[in-house]
């Protein structure tokens, strides 16, 4: 605390001071001096500690201000120059901050990697790890209120920071004042960053450089639906209008383009996110505010954005990720023992390179080899499914596939883990210097003097070993973190010749490491809270139920391509990485997936039909066929059975090709042979005899009638005509013959009854001998029974 008081006195030195505050800096200045060697042993212990010593306790004592280090320029000085140090102080504490001021502290050097990660996450004040003040160069802030915020700027010569050697430094700047509630001078907190320090310049013939991929990740979520319009191009339909905002100028993804544009990294992209955008391009559909579909707007943001994304990637690597960037970890845990689910990661690898060469249309080197987990965590499920679908290469990260103690040095990023598969071990730490909230200058400056450190710190552990190291940065990273991840690496590249920039196809080509794990980690080392998030079972077994109703549905329609395509794609999109953390969302879109795709294939059916009597032994029985759909459907065949095959046999099934948009009727032929109702099911089914769709039923009631009683019913038909012929032929002679005798009329009518009599033996003649039997006699003649004189 003695440094405290001499930098209180350094500062002020330049201001008029009153008798009294003299003499109160006079009396503070005791007291400290007095208190330092008790302070030495009792810094640690706040219970213990005196009133200004730590606290754990946030406003109050070293940490009453939060001080954050927002700039540092530059950020690899020279021996012979100035470092300037800006930042931001707030009052985190009750009482107002008074007679303020700021100064720098010297470096402290770093000696690994270990004690770079403890300088940056270090809270509180050590003064054996803190340096001492840099004097002269101090600020005055002056009071601060209670969560108010002051800046400051320091200037400081680089020979005032005693550096020594190359290498990594820690460079603190603390605050020292008084609070109203302890009026004593007082460290009241302090920040830190981190320096690269390289007294003898630049190394023109980069020996010993280590090699640097970085990969820049272009990922979005889900956009599109499985859903078009019935118009000639099918219209897409988006989930909403969230993709436009990300493309616009100034969102993430347009950010992530024009950043990339200039930066020395190897390009991620999700074929599904070059898809969404392409269909921007024309007419599209977004729900509106009342839930009902509305002509989406971003025709010239999409426009621009993929001729952005064609002129960032001219010439350089992209890693083209599976369609949508299927979950591999969900499919290995979750769904290898569903049927199909590894079939759909090999249709949305194949799909990958096709998406990707036809949207860019432009000259890039192109791999398609890269299989990608969330977070880098593999184990031997991951493994396997990763390559099943023909990636030979894995992206995983350290403390996944971790070395342990064994080695002192980070080693090379590829290795090879069997079965001629190579695993690209990404930097953990290089990987998660991003993740925070990057729009806080002050982690985002951070973040960048300690990406600057930590491949310096790599480059100093073995300088005579050859190494490539591999940063793999978080999937959808922020507008702030792209931001803060860009101008990092341009000051790397510009300043940091310890690091030479590699294609990721280089880092895994590098020579491997023999001393570096090579072992896959076993299933219960895979977090659980990575597994917290994966899909279900029931996601998987949904996209197979899915699945087969579109191929049954396919073999029907002459364009299948008209729904194979979005509903394909839209399976592979059910499968995606983004999905984590959504879990609700993700059922939502399976759900919405499925209902489309049966809905359309309920656009083929049967017109429910009524009851029906059929009456005689044979009959004909229409049944129609319906097509809603903007296609013709072709390959059915309709099917018609009886309840009752012996009482009512039907015709075979028919094959059904109906226009788009009509309905036609397929008729029945049928033969009964018994009375009764009998229950008729009608049923569509494909080529290859798959039930499609529901079935319709109804019932017919039978009336069958035998051919004995239709012998009689013809007979009585008989009689009657030939009576009305006798009747004519009367009334026309006696209109001729008014004067015709007695005997001629007797004639005629005995003429009459021979005719009746022979009509009636020909009717008995068909009768049989049992129906004659059941009458209790002989058989009478029809002649018998008529009155001659009648």
């Amino acid at each position: 605390m003695a440094e405290v008081a001499g930098t209180m006195s350094c500062t002020r030195a330049n201001r008029r001071l009153s008798g009294l505050r003299r003499h109160r800096r006079l009396t503070s200045l005791i007291a400290t001096i007095t208190a330092v060697p008790l302070l030495t042993v009792l810094g640690h212990d706040p219970a213990q500690a005196a009133p200004h010593s730590r606290t754990d306790e946030v406003g109050t004592g070293d940490r009453t201000a939060t001080v954050s280090i927002t700039h540092v320029d530059p950020a690899l000085p020279s021996p012979d120059g100035d470092v300037t140090i800006s930042g931001t102080i707030t009052n985190e504490g009750d009482s107002a901050i008074v007679d303020s001021s700021v100064a720098a502290r010297q470096g402290v050097p770093l000696a690994n990697r270990s004690a770079i990660d403890e300088a940056a996450t270090r809270t509180g004040f050590d003064s054996a790890a803190d340096g001492q003040i840099v004097r002269d160069h101090g600020q005055d802030i002056g009071d601060i209120a209670p969560g108010m915020s002051r800046t400051f700027s320091l200037e400081i010569p680089v020979s005032e920071l005693s550096l020594g050697e190359d290498g990594v430094y820690q460079l603190g700047v603390t605050l020292i004042g008084q609070t109203e509630s302890a009026r004593w001078d007082d460290n009241l907190g302090i920040g830190r960053t981190l320096l690269s320090w390289q007294p003898d310049g630049r190394n023109e013939d980069s020996t010993g450089q280590t090699g640097l991929t970085v990969l820049w990740p272009l990922i979005s979520g889900t956009h599109l639906t499985a859903q078009t319009g019935s118009d000639a191009v099918q219209t897409p339909v988006f989930r909403d209008d969230a993709l436009l905002d990300e493309i616009s100028p100034g969102g993430r993804l347009y950010q992530m383009v024009t950043l990339g544009a200039d930066l020395p990294v190897t390009w991620v992209i999700d074929p599904d996110l070059l898809a969404s955008v392409d269909a921007m391009l024309e007419d599209y559909q977004v729900p509106g505010e009342n839930g009902d579909l509305v002509n989406g707007t971003g025709q010239d943001e999409a426009r621009d954005f993929l001729s952005e994304l064609q002129d960032a990637v001219r010439g350089d690597e992209v890693v083209a990720l599976p369609f949508a960037d299927p979950d591999l970890a969900s499919l290995a845990h979750r769904g290898m023992d569903v049927q199909g689910a590894l079939g759909q990661l090999r249709t949305a690898t194949d799909t990958a390179a096709v998406t990707v060469e036809t949207v860019l249309n432009t000259d890039v080197r192109l791999n398609t080899r890269i299989a990608w987990p969330v977070d880098g965590a593999i184990d031997p499920d991951i493994v396997s499914v990763a390559t099943s679908a023909g990636a030979d290469q894995i992206i995983t990260r350290s403390d996944s596939l971790r070395n342990g103690d064994s080695l002192s040095y980070t080693p090379t990023a590829a290795r090879p883990i069997g079965g001629g598969t190579t695993a690209i071990v990404a930097d953990e730490r290089l990987s998660t210097l991003f993740e925070g909230d990057m729009s806080r200058t002050g982690s985002a400056s951070l973040a960048g003097q300690e990406l600057l450190a930590q491949t310096m710190a790599i480059s100093q552990q073995e300088p005579g070993l050859e190494r490539s190291v591999v940063m793999a940065p978080q999937r959808m990273p922020t507008s702030a973190q792209a931001e803060a991840m860009a101008s990092a690496l341009t000051t790397l590249r510009e300043q940091g010749d310890w690091v030479r920039f590699l294609d990721l196809s280089e880092a895994a080509e590098a020579t491997p490491d023999p001393a570096a794990n090579q072992r896959v980690p076993s299933p219960d080392a895979y977090p659980q809270e990575l597994r917290d998030q994966e899909l279900p079972t029931s996601a998987f077994q949904s996209m197979r139920d899915t699945k087969r109703t579109l191929d049954d549905f396919a073999v029907i329609l002459t364009e299948p391509d008209r729904v194979t395509v979005p509903f394909g794609n839209a399976i592979h999109r059910e499968m995606s990485a983004s999905w984590r953390g959504s879990q609700q969302a993700a059922a939502d879109f399976r759900s919405r997936v499925q209902g489309e795709i049966i809905g359309l294939t309920q656009q083929v059916h049967l017109i429910p039909k009524a009851d029906i009597t059929l009456s005689g032994r044979s009959a004909t029985i229409p049944v129609t066929v319906q097509n809603n759909l903007v296609q013709d459907v072709q390959g059915l065949v309709l099917r018609l059975e009886s309840s009752r095959r012996l009482g009512l046999e039907v015709s075979e099934g028919q094959s059904v090709v109906i226009g788009s948009g009509h309905s036609q009727s397929f008729k029945f032929s049928t033969t009964a042979n018994a009375n009764g109702p009998v229950s008729l099911t009608a049923q569509l089914y494909t080529a290859d005899g798959k039930p499609y769709g529901e079935p319709m039923r109804f019932q017919a009631d039978v009336t069958s009638i035998t051919a004995q009683v239709m012998m009689v019913i013809a007979g009585g038909l008989l009689l009657v005509v030939l009576a009305g012929i006798r009747m004519y032929t009367q009334r026309k002679r006696a209109a001729r013959e008014p004067a015709e005798d007695e005997e001629s009329t007797e004639e005629s009518t005995e003429e009459s009854a021979e005719v009746l009599v022979e009509a009636g033996e020909a009717f008995s003649e068909g009768e049989s001998t049992a129906d004659t039997g059941a009458r209790g006699g002989a058989p009478s003649s029809v002649g018998e029974k008529l009155d001659p004189g009648t």
